[in-house]
């Protein structure tokens, strides 16, 4: 592979010197995955549905690993519905409880139909009306309906949608040198249902989720070749690359619409920013400093990216905006060494790689959370409401990863087998 711009070999030298680091470890580390939870404020009551024993387990620990103190424990009545509290609203009262979620299952022509509510109670008033969903009775779509009713649960108490139904994308490596595996896995977002997308020998760099949550894209570099973009449905199916160039081609990034990828590649000499249709095609250069620019990442608008460059110095990158309308440039970051920045889901917010710590700064540069030297240069990833964000690390020897509210909190986890790099979450699929 020929030698390139100073940034682009940093940045690969990085990475290839924390996966030797990581491979020569004497026994695969344990993945031990940690919830990071806010100081909890507001209460909720939930009574298990009648009728049901398997989504409301999943709504319970969805609800538990938020801001949200939800309790099932000495409740006073089982009701399944409002209409049930008449006469006995005083008594939840007098527990100081501000909401109570209740609810029912009944199957009907094959399908799981769930009704529910979420009450004030305090005004006896039904937040958002009487809610229903309906689901296939397979376990699988099971869970996926529990999700979505603490997404939608937790949306009617506090504003703002939950996050429980996105999943979560990372990659996972056994063995090492020229036995390494590399396995491009999902899981929901918390921690359980994982599966493996792909599994190659060599390594997979970046996945990327399309907004729809379909697909999947990312780079795989096996022995004495260079990285290569792919993209994947993640229901199955073969794989399709969509940059066979020979240069080090990386940073997969899906528009907002799902119909293009932006990708850093040098196959022209020194690494460029690109766009390209996501079924593959033609690229158009979008960059064209004498310096490196990798690790693109698309403005959830579609009406800029953001990139890194080293244009201001060996050893220096730096985070810079580009608007696709004026062609303009201008600098984000603040920090001495910024990299792999990932905008939240309203754009207001970009995670990225401050020297060595991941941290969170607003869309004009200011650093709002820093989280720390995670021994992984990697930046985290937003959840779909921009409330949490995930992120791996090395603690003790173990690969962790952490899902870490932005208010702060306590943790708590489960543990998986294998070396763990770049989690990314999904947004919530339509």
């Amino acid at each position: 592979m020929r030698t390139h711009k100073k940034l682009l070999i940093t940045l690969l030298a990085s990475a290839s010197s924390l996966l030797v680091a990581q491979s020569s470890l004497a026994a695969p580390v344990v993945l031990q995955l940690d919830y990071e939870i806010p100081v909890q404020q507001n209460q909720v009551a939930f009574v298990p549905f009648a009728g049901d024993s398997v989504l409301s387990p999943i709504i319970l620990n969805d609800l538990s690993r938020t801001e949200l103190t939800v309790t099932n424990k000495n409740l006073p009545q089982q009701p399944r519905s409002s209409s049930e509290l008449a006469g006995t609203l005083p008594v939840w009262q007098q527990l100081g409880i501000p909401y109570l979620v209740v609810g029912s299952t009944r199957t009907d022509r094959g399908k799981i139909v769930t009704n529910y509510e979420v009450i004030n109670v305090q005004s006896g008033q039904v937040l958002g009306g009487k809610q229903s969903l309906s689901s296939d009775k397979d376990a699988q779509s099971m869970r996926y309906a529990g999700h979505v009713i603490a997404d939608k649960v937790y949306e009617l108490i506090t504003g703002t949608p939950g996050d429980f139904s996105g999943r979560i994308a990372y990659i996972e490596e056994t063995g090492r040198g020229n036995n390494k595996v590399s396995r491009l896995k999902i899981m929901d977002a918390d921690g359980e249902n994982a599966k493996t997308i792909t599994e190659v020998t060599g390594s997979i760099f970046s996945p990327a989720w399309s907004p729809d949550a379909n697909r999947i894209a990312y780079a795989v570099q096996r022995e004495k070749s260079y990285p290569v973009i792919y993209v994947q449905n993640v229901s199955g199916g073969a794989a399709h690359v969509i940059t066979p160039y020979p240069g080090s081609n990386l940073s997969p990034s899906f528009s907002p619409d799902g119909s293009k990828i932006l990708f850093s590649s040098s196959f022209e000499g020194s690494a460029n920013i690109y766009e390209t249709s996501s079924s593959g095609g033609t690229p158009r250069k979008l960059t064209n400093w004498p310096s490196s620019e990798v690790q693109p990442n698309y403005a959830p608008d579609g009406k800029s990216f953001v990139f890194v460059s080293d244009r201001a110095g060996f050893n220096k990158p730096q985070i810079y905006r580009y608007e696709f309308g004026s062609g303009r440039t201008t600098k984000v970051s603040n920090s001495g060494y910024a990299t792999s920045p990932q905008f939240s889901s309203d754009g207001t917010q970009i995670a990225f790689l401050s020297g060595r710590s991941a941290a969170i700064m607003n869309s004009n540069g200011a650093v709002t959370a820093n989280l720390g030297n995670t021994g992984i240069d990697e930046a985290p990833s937003f959840s779909p409401n921009g409330k949490r964000v995930v992120y791996a690390s090395i603690q003790g020897g173990k690969g962790v990863l952490t899902i870490k509210s932005l208010n702060g909190g306590q943790s708590f986890g489960k543990s998986g087998q294998g070396i763990i790099r770049s989690p990314v979450w999904s947004a919530r699929p339509e």
